[in-house]
C-alpha cells in the first residue's frame, strides 16, 4: 500500500464517496493540544485525533512520555474516530506528517492496512484551494479492532546494543542530539553510537516528503545500504514514527524505539553521548 497520498487524490476520493476516514492529528510540544485548531479548520469530515490521550497511555511508567496505549484502547480510540476494518485512513497535521506519523505506525501496528499520510499537511490542502469546514466532528462508530505485532520495535536494551549490528538514527533536532539544548528530558546528548537524522531533513520546503530516490541518497550517507538493520528513536516516539516512514518511502524497513530519549534519558544507569559523530559518552 502507498504510504503518501497527494492533496488533489484525498479530495477525489471524497468527492466519490469512496470510504476515507481522514484523521486531524494536530500537536507538538509547544501545542500538545490542537482541538481549538482543529476546530477553527479542517479538512471536511476529518476528526480531531488527541495525540497525547489516543495514541499514548501516561499511566505507564518507565517507558518515556508517550508510551504505547494497549490494544483496547486503541481500539476504543479507532472506533471512536469511526474507522471499519479495511478503511483507507488518512492522517495528517499541519506539522509536515511529523506528529500524524504517530497515528499513521500506530495504526500499521494494530493492523491497519491501508493508511496514508497527507503529503504536505494540512498546508498542502489549502494550496490546492480545497475548503475546510469547521466545528466538531462525530462520526458513525467503527468497528475496527486493534491487534498489534505490524511493525517491528525494539526496547531499551536493544537500543543499546544495536549500534553494533546496525544503524541507530536520532530524529530529534541535531542541537538536542549534540547535547547543546534539552528543552523536556533531564539530561541532554544521545544515545551513544546513534546518528543524528533530523526528522525534518526528509521534507522540502513545502513540508512535503523529499522524492524517493533523494531520502535514500540521505539515509546512504548515514551508512544505510541494502540489508543495513536500521531503528530510529527521537524524544518520545513520535517524531521517529516520521523518520521510520521515510525510511520505509525509500524502500528500508526500520523498527522503532519507542521510549526514546525521554525513557533513556530518566534511566541514570544509562550512559549519554554528546557532540557529533555519534559523540563521546559521558557519565
Amino acid at each position: 500500500m502507498s504510504i503518501l497520498i497527494d492533496a488533489s487524490e484525498l479530495a477525489d476520493r471524497l468527492a466519490s464517496g469512496q470510504r476515507t476516514v481522514v484523521l486531524d492529528v494536530r500537536w507538538s510540544l509547544a501545542a500538545p493540544d490542537g482541538t481549538e485548531a482543529h476546530r477553527a479548520g479542517h479538512i471536511p469530515g476529518a476528526v480531531y485525533v488527541d495525540l497525547d490521550h489516543e495514541l499514548a497511555d501516561h499511566g505507564v511508567t518507565g517507558e518515556g512520555r508517550h508510551p504505547l496505549p494497549s490494544e483496547a484502547t486503541l481500539t476504543q480510540a479507532m472506533r471512536r474516530w469511526g474507522v471499519r476494518d479495511g478503511d483507507t485512513v488518512v492522517v495528517t497535521d499541519d506539522l509536515g506528517n511529523q506528529s500524524a506519523a504517530r497515528a499513521w505506525w500506530l495504526l500499521r501496528h494494530a493492523g491497519a492496512d491501508d493508511v496514508r499520510m497527507l503529503d504536505g499537511g494540512l498546508a498542502a490542502w489549502r494550496a490546492a484551494g480545497h475548503p475546510l469546514e469547521t466545528g466538531d466532528v462525530t462520526p458513525e462508530l467503527g468497528d475496527a479492532t486493534a491487534h498489534f505485532g505490524s511493525m517491528p520495535v525494539i526496547d531499551i536494551d536493544a537500543a543499546a546494543a544495536f549500534p553494533e549490528r546496525g544503524v541507530l538514527l536520532d530524529a530529534r533536532a541535531a542541537a538536542r542530539y549534540r547535547g547543546e539544548v534539552e528543552p523536556i528530558d533531564p539530561r541532554a546528548g544521545h544515545i551513544p553510537g546513534a546518528h543524528s537524522a533530523p526528522s525534518g531533513d526528509s521534507l522540502d520546503a513545502d513540508g512535503r516528503f523529499l522524492p524517493p530516490e533523494t531520502l535514500r541518497e540521505r539515509f546512504a550517507e548515514l551508512g544505510i545500504d541494502d540489508g543495513t538493520p536500521v531503528a530510529a528513536y527521537c524524544g518520545s516516539g513520535v517524531t521517529a514514527a516520521h523518520e521510520v516512514a521515510a525510511l520505509a518511502i525509500a524502500g528500508i524497513d526500520a523498527a522503532l524505539y519507542l521510549g526514546s530519549w525521554s525513557q533513556w534519558s530518566n534511566d541514570d544507569s544509562r550512559s549519554v553521548a554528546v557532540g557529533s559523530d555519534a559523540g563521546t559518552p559521558v557519565a
